[in-house]
């Protein structure tokens, strides 16, 4: 218990440090920005078509998008480019504990950091879409018109007819917010571990990771392995499994009647992949050198 305190202090540590970090605060600016831009498409048609949308359809058509999921995820390079914390509280959190109950606290940190930010990112749609919305779990007329007319694809809003005629507005926004989270988490860790094994090297990983999924678009997968274009089905499954992208965009999992992945394997593909990574972050604290500001040593 005593080190369960511990850690929850550590990372409120962190989380304290927010509200005078100029970094994080244009983080939460532009996410915000990026979301009034990347809605904006949908309430612009449903203005000039006189619609509503379901409250929540601005966050599910936005962000089930891999090229949006892309977007706002890469700003968790500016919210975690600082990890591990390394400010001058640490030396005394290091005599008080250890270095595991410290990089827990750091973990505890970068996890709940994440869902803070896709829920400011859920939130944000849902009050930029206020105007026009209402709250029945009910697919809207405009999605209706989007889908089914091919407008959607036109003006590049995954409205896409699978989707609502197999589920919900509410239980879709759980599975997008699930993914999305689960993406974010996944490179929030990855951020982590290799910037405990060289200086800004979580930089570098954090944009190859990105980087790795724009890659693995299927028209690209198509071209890498001469797939021709009436068999672009088969390009599409191919990277829908080896892209962490694809695996974090809803419309890329099976629904009964393809081989792409299902969502309970995109979650075990991120929930594995997050835990490897904190797994490695504590293997490699054992032997980090701290080093901290205003010290000429390494600790």
């Amino acid at each position: 218990m005593r080190k369960i305190r511990q850690i929850t202090c550590i990372a409120w540590e962190c989380f304290r440090k927010w509200h005078k970090n100029p970094q994080i605060i244009m983080c939460f600016l532009l996410a915000f920005v990026f979301c009034f831009l990347l809605s904006d498409k949908v309430m612009q048609f449903a203005q000039e078509h006189d619609t509503y949308l379901q409250g929540l359809e601005a966050f599910i058509w936005t962000f089930g998008d891999p090229q949006s999921v892309l977007a706002i995820s890469i700003l968790l390079l500016l919210l975690f480019s600082g990890m591990p914390d390394l400010s001058n509280e640490v030396p005394y959190f290091m005599v008080r504990t250890d270095r595991k109950v410290w990089i827990g606290g750091q973990i505890l940190y970068l996890v709940s950091a994440t869902f803070f930010f896709v829920i400011f990112i859920l939130v944000s749609t849902v009050l930029l879409s206020a105007g026009r919305a209402y709250t029945a779990n009910l697919w809207s007329d405009t999605a209706a018109i989007l889908g089914y007319s091919g407008i959607g694809e036109e003006i590049a809003v995954p409205s896409f007819v699978k989707v609502m005629e197999l589920t919900d507005p509410v239980h879709c926004t759980v599975h997008i917010f699930l993914l999305v989270t689960g993406y974010a988490m996944t490179m929030a860790g990855l951020i982590l571990f290799l910037n405990l094994c060289k200086n800004n090297g979580g930089m570098i990983g954090g944009v190859i990771y990105s980087g790795y999924g724009i890659l693995l678009n299927p028209d690209i997968v198509a071209e890498w392995f001469g797939i021709p274009l009436e068999q672009i089905r088969f390009a599409n499954i191919l990277s829908g499994w080896i892209s962490p992208l694809n695996h974090a965009t809803y419309y890329m999992h099976s629904f009964g009647y393809d081989n792409l992945p299902k969502l309970w394997q995109s979650y075990l593909f991120f929930g594995v992949a997050g835990i490897l990574l904190f797994a490695a972050s504590f293997i490699k604290i054992k032997n980090y050198p701290f080093q901290f500001t205003g010290t000429a040593n390494g600790g």
